[in-house]
């Protein structure tokens, strides 16, 4: 498919175009099917209909959530028309984005303690801008195995690696849960319900393709399930998902490295350039044009005219990756005894991934910033192609730049392989004349990553190669290599020499046994007091291996050392649910709840937290709740082992002569004398936008991050207007310890405003340039946010004309704050309203979505509206706000066929809305992070169940 008609995009735009706008298709009442699928492992639903929901492990009924939790099933996913799970998660206005198929920073984000690094394609999920680190992801109330991209160990979990064919629902706690799930749940919880029971088949196909007739898409699934009423039941399926790549030359804003422009005169290209840059012998030269064999100095080269002569690496990028993901799942229960069951679940997902960089930017000498041999290469008089007749050592040449066009782009695949499975005693006893639930759980988790990297060189060959040239020819293979002759020049024997095919590899294994019991103790006024008690034992266990030769420093991109870490966790929680009224004058309900668990980790000691909270109804319409919790949060293996690894990021340096900074060396005296004191008494050359060196790394000394989180909510639901709710709740967040890299750009700001030593410790300079900063893990001082939440949902009854559903979820931050060592005390950075820029990530102040439904008889639309607040870059340049449309028609084959057989199709931003332009972003011109890639998307679907 290469171009939908155009008939078609435009009819369906006009069909639509009338319809007024609301808001979004996540629900905060459980799904009916909720009660059939508990959210935790094992126990099937009492007589009474009490489950498990998220938040809790007491059973109970499903509609008395004391935490904010929202549902997204099934036919949630549906309507978004999305194919990663992933991105519809990340749409809901309590997501902060996180890594998905819209990042391309290849060569640009190197190895760090993260993860989420050059090896594309994962997918997570980031809640309260707290990162996916801090968001617990559970499948069916157990861990899942964290990711791996063959870039790092993260400490986060890869959605894509979640077979899509496997989900039933998923439940997202807004609510801090340590106490009752460990580790990481600072920020709330995603729980991935799967398919436990299924009668038949179930099948569906969706092709899509953006406007511009590109980034194609296939989306095949398929399950089958034998019913419940079997002595065993079981639920297999599988998918295959192919998404094919935008690139970056396609779309207006990502054309150049300035968003929205048409040449490099603008601004934020390369200096790294085609036919080379030479600051040797205090000039700053390039070519006239490409020279075969030696140049002639002077005759050949010419100043170096700065943007006019700039490269434009934008067009060689992604603006989506390619990624294929297959996956196979499998489901089954049977009963052992009368009260026991086995149950058991596998899966297996295989993704591949591409992502791509313009060809490499080979940098030698004191101030290229690899941090490698590449800093003190020198070229010998007697290379054969050295124009300058002398040897080029520290004492006369500062840095040689030079585009290898001859290698053709970076490119980077990724192969991942994750397997999970799990096996699961549960049962029921009666004590004391109430039922007593159990569950014992064994779960295995693994993942291997592999990537391939084309385009790099070998250091030390390079250093042979431009060397004395009788060295060169008494080493076997050696071939002289010319830098100096411009794009084109460079032969095939010459690369052959220099290149090598790169293959780095991480994998990451976890075992989880963990046992719970559930049930009441007595009776109090209010009901039975619930009760749940359990333990867990977990360890983890990751490696990241880069190749051997970058491990050795010799590589020409990004430098990274091996990794590799363990631990084990014991842990033991209880938690009690005591209904104290219910059924009286001003209490219509009211419980309290608290929970503890005491965790011990191998390598960050033991600790205890604590949740305590209260459900009060003071009429049968208004439910009033509120929770205190403590959080925790252990340093990950790559977190603690992760060796250094430099990482390229663009910030602003004050003592550049093109600063764009309100206070800079061109404009502020105090701000030059500053400079001149710290190395660059002349400026530094450097552009806002250039990409420089961070130096990253784990941290042994690491303490394990803790928070403290306050809830407070309302949901109405008046009796008199059925099926409409009505929900408020305020979050407050303080993490304390917070494991963080200290920000480059406040590095840089504090040390030349402020004379800061402790950022000053942190900037390596040479030629007045910025060639390293340090930016090592370390437990700053912490991060406070607060916000509010405020949804509503209505549902008609049928009528005449049909049923209309409305719902609209919202996100108000109100106030987002990372606090800061500084050398004489601490500093606050405010984030609410601001777009960081690198890495990319937008804090709006608002953010809201929701749809209108309507289904009469056999056909049905929906129609959905997304709205982002405005935010402001650094440089004061307002991103504006953003209100995204999305439509789909749905049609049934038949009044005898509904449910049986059905079709869809749909267009995402139907409006063709524009992402606005980033100045300060990564790479693309736009935070992928936040908002869509530019263009409509249709899309077509197919459903059947048998």
């Amino acid at each position: 498919m290469k171009r939908i008609p155009f008939a078609l995009r435009a009819g369906t735009a006009l069909a639509v175009v009338a319809i007024a706008t609301s808001a979004s298709a996540q629900d905060n009442v459980p799904p009916p099917e909720a009660q059939q699928n508990p959210a935790s492992t094992a126990t099937e639903p009492s007589s009474g209909d009490d489950i498990v929901i998220t938040g809790s492990r007491i059973r109970r009924d499903p509609l008395s959530q004391d935490s904010p939790v929202v549902f997204v099933d099934q036919a949630d996913i549906a309507k978004t028309g999305l194919n990663s799970v992933n991105d519809v998660l990340q749409r809901l206005p309590a997501a902060a984005g996180g890594i998905n198929s819209k990042f391309n920073n290849s060569g640009n984000l190197g190895n760090p303690p993260s993860g989420a690094g050059v090896g594309a394609g994962a997918a997570e999920i980031d809640l309260r801008y707290l990162g996916s680190a801090r968001t617990l992801v559970l499948v069916d109330g157990l861990r899942f195995v964290n990711g791996a991209s063959a870039s790092g160990v993260p400490g986060s979990t890869d959605l894509n690696a979640i077979p899509d064919s496997a989900i039933e629902r998923i439940e997202v706690l807004l609510d801090g849960a340590s106490p009752i799930y460990g580790s990481d749940a600072i920020a709330g919880v995603v729980n991935i319900i799967t398919k436990h029971s299924q009668e038949g088949f179930q099948a569906s196909a969706q092709v899509g393709q953006y406007g511009q007739g590109d980034g194609t898409t296939q989306n095949y699934q398929l399950s089958w399930g034998n019913g419940s009423d079997n002595p065993v039941t079981f639920v297999v399926g599988a998918n295959y998902v192919k998404q094919e790549g935008v690139r970056s030359e396609d779309r207006s804003i990502s054309r150049f490295p300035q968003p929205y422009a048409d040449s490099c005169l603008a601004g934020g290209c390369s200096g790294t350039i085609p036919l080379g840059r030479f600051r040797v012998l205090g000039e700053d030269l390039t070519l006239i044009h490409a020279v075969n064999g030696r140049p002639t100095f002077p005759d050949d080269f010419r100043d170096y005219a700065g943007n006019a002569d700039a490269f434009n690496f934008a067009p060689y990028n992604y603006i989506q990756i390619p990624v294929e993901r297959a996956g196979v799942f499998g489901n089954f229960k049977t009963a052992v005894t009368d009260n026991v069951n086995f149950s058991g679940k596998l899966t297996y997902n295989h993704r591949s991934s591409k992502n791509q960089a313009a060809p490499l930017p080979l940098l030698i000498g004191q101030a290229a910033g690899n941090l490698n041999l590449l800093d003190t290469i020198d070229i010998d008089a007697t290379n054969p192609y050295n124009p300058f007749g002398v040897t080029l050592d520290e004492s006369n040449y500062i840095v040689i730049r030079r585009r290898m066009m001859e290698l053709g782009p970076r490119r980077f695949r990724q192969s991942v392989k994750t397997f999970y499975g799990v096996g699961t005693l549960d049962g029921k006893f009666n004590l004391g004349g109430t039922d007593w639930f159990w569950d014992l759980n064994m779960a295995y988790g693994r993942n291997k990553a592999e990537q391939t990297m084309l385009g790099n060189l070998n250091a030390a060959r390079l250093q042979t190669a431009l060397g004395p040239l009788a060295v060169c020819n008494a080493t076997p293979g050696c071939v002289p290599f010319n830098i100096f002759g411009g794009a084109g020049t460079i032969t095939q024997d010459q690369l052959d020499w220099i290149t090598f095919e790169q293959h780095d590899e991480s994998w990451q294994k976890q075992w989880d046994w963990t046992g719970n019991v559930t049930g009441s103790l007595f009776e109090l006024p209010g009901g039975p007091l619930g009760i749940a008690a359990g333990f867990e034992f977990r360890k983890q266990r990751g490696a990241f291996n880069p190749d051997p030769v970058i491990a050795a420093g010799l590589g020409a991109d990004i430098p990274a050392q091996p990794t590799s870490g363990k631990y084990n966790v014991k842990e033991l929680y209880a938690e009690l649910n005591a209904p104290l009224l219910k059924g009286v004058q001003f209490a219509e309900l009211l419980e309290l709840t608290g929970a503890v668990r005491f965790s011990d980790y191998s390598t960050s000691g033991s600790a205890t937290t604590f949740k305590f909270g209260a459900n009060w109804k003071p009429i049968a319409d208004l439910r009033l709740r509120g929770s205190w919790a403590e959080g925790f949060r252990a340093p990950s293996i790559g977190e603690l082992f992760g060796t250094f690894s430099r990482f390229d990021s663009a910030f602003d340096d004050p003592c550049s002569i093109h600063s764009a900074l309100p206070r800079n060396f061109t404009n502020d005296a105090q701000v030059a004398a500053n400079c001149a004191a710290q190395g660059a008494p002349a400026g530094s050359s450097t552009q806002p936008d250039d990409q420089l060196s961070v130096i990253t790394g784990g941290n042994r000394d690491l303490k394990p991050e803790t928070s403290k989180s306050w809830n407070f909510g309302a949901v109405y639901s008046p009796s008199f207007i059925p099926r409409f709710s009505a929900e408020l709740n305020w979050y407050k967040i303080d993490v304390n310890d917070a494991i963080q890299a200290f920000p480059a750009q406040t590095s840089v700001e504090n040390c030349v405003y402020n004379n800061d030593p402790t950022a000053c410790a942190r900037i390596t300079r040479a030629a007045g340039d910025i060639v390293g900063i340090q930016s090592q893990l370390e437990n700053v001082a912490g991060i406070k946010t607060k916000g509010i939440d405020f949804n509503l949902l209505y549902r008609t009854p049928k009528t005449s004309i049909g049923s209309f559903g409305f719902t609209w979820n919202n996100t108000f931050l109100q106030n987002y704050d990372l606090i800061l060592p500084t050398g004489d005390g601490t500093q606050k950075i405010s984030r609410e309203g601001t777009e960081v820029g690198s890495p990319s990530q937008a804090y709006p102040k608002w953010k809201a979505i929701g749809i209108i439904d309507w289904d009469y008889a056999w056909f049905g639309s929906s129609l959905t509206g997304r709205y982002i607040k405005n935010v402001e870059e650094s440089t004061g340049h307002d991103l504006g706000n953003k209100f995204y449309t999305d439509v789909q028609l749905r049609l049934w084959a038949g009044p005898h066929l509904v449910d049986r057989l059905g079709f869809a199709f749909g267009v995402n931003n139907l409006f063709n809305v524009k992402a606005p332009a980033c100045f300060t972003c990564d790479v693309n011109g736009f935070d992928p992070t936040t908002y869509d890639i530019p263009g409509r998307y249709f899309y077509f679907r197919i459903n059947a169940k048998l």
